[in-house]
């Protein structure tokens, strides 16, 4: 028999049952042919506008109607800047050269250009205009200025030619025969003159026959030509040119305009060699340097001809 208090329990749970199926029925109709159709009350749901704030924060590109025009008058500004250009004279050896150039191109961009005029090679080129120019200078910098006045110095390939004595008809046919003889050369006439004239130099570096050596960390001097002034000799590996020096001036010789080397070591001096750079076509071109350390003439062979010292 059930105790009061589970009747009472009973009692609630039937009620709250009673009340579920009476809000069912109200919220069903009668369509009229018998069949109950449910009716689903509307949901107020809030329509969530985003606020200036939520704007913000958004990646929404904002267009501006002037800044395309902006750019645009920008870029053309620096097109126009880029093509200014400078009109003035360069002069070298006594004669001037009327020159329009790019106001922005760099020293280095007008010594290319400048060899197209005087046949003078960039890399031999000195520009001064208010002093020496360095190559990386752009002309605007350097404030070249309408109808200026731009030095060129530097030596053509047949002017360095010409820094020994010019041979004769009679000395080519006699190089030209003894190179076709197994003479050597140190005793043959054109160069036993020399070498008889002007002896062994007091201040040449000592000669090692037989022996290779890399090129020391100094310029080889002591050394000179066929009309005996002094020849010091400059690797400069980092800019690919070799410096021909004599007490009148440098030379600044690319390394791959040296046609051939030449060498024979002298009669007599074994630990020495008379050695040739051919600075054009023929071997009348060859420059002649008597008196070079024989441990030394590989590594200069191999040098200029782009055989590089892993020393």
């Amino acid at each position: 028999m059930a105790s009061k208090e589970e009747m009472s329990e009973n009692s609630g749970s039937n009620e709250r049952c009673e009340s579920d199926a009476s809000d069912q029925k109200s919220e069903t109709q009668n369509n009229g042919s018998g069949e109950s159709t449910d009716v689903v009350k509307p949901q107020n749901t809030p329509v969530e506008t985003p606020d200036n704030e939520n704007l913000a924060n958004t990646d929404i590109p904002v267009s501006d109607p002037g800044g395309d025009s902006k750019d645009t008058a920008q870029t053309e500004n620096c097109d126009s800047a880029s093509s200014e250009t400078v009109t003035f004279k360069v002069i070298y050896n006594k004669q001037k050269y009327d020159v329009t150039f790019p106001l922005d191109k760099k020293v280095l961009d007008l010594k290319s250009h400048v060899q197209t005029l005087t046949g003078v090679p960039s890399a031999m080129q000195k520009i001064m205009f208010k002093g020496l120019a360095k190559d990386q200078i752009t002309l605007r910098d350097l404030k070249v200025t309408k109808g200026a006045k731009v030095m060129v110095v530097g030596s053509t390939m047949n002017d360095v030619l010409q820094v020994t004595n010019t041979p004769t008809a009679k000395e080519l046919q006699e190089e030209e025969k003894a190179a076709t003889s197994k003479e050597p050369l140190s005793t043959q006439k054109q160069h036993k003159k020399v070498l008889d004239k002007y002896g062994k130099p007091d201040d040449i570096l000592p000669g090692v026959k037989n022996t290779k050596e890399p090129l020391p960390h100094f310029p080889l001097t002591g050394m000179y030509n066929k009309a005996g002034g002094k020849v010091r000799l400059t690797f400069k590996l980092e800019l690919d040119q070799l410096w021909l020096g004599t007490k009148e001036r440098t030379e600044k010789l690319p390394m791959n305009s040296i046609k051939a080397v030449v060498s024979e070591p002298l009669a007599g001096h074994e630990e020495y060699h008379m050695l040739a750079l051919q600075l054009g076509p023929t071997e009348a071109s060859r420059y002649w340097i008597y008196w070079v350390p024989a441990q030394y003439v590989d590594a200069i062979k191999d040098t200029i001809l782009g055989k590089w010292q892993l020393f």
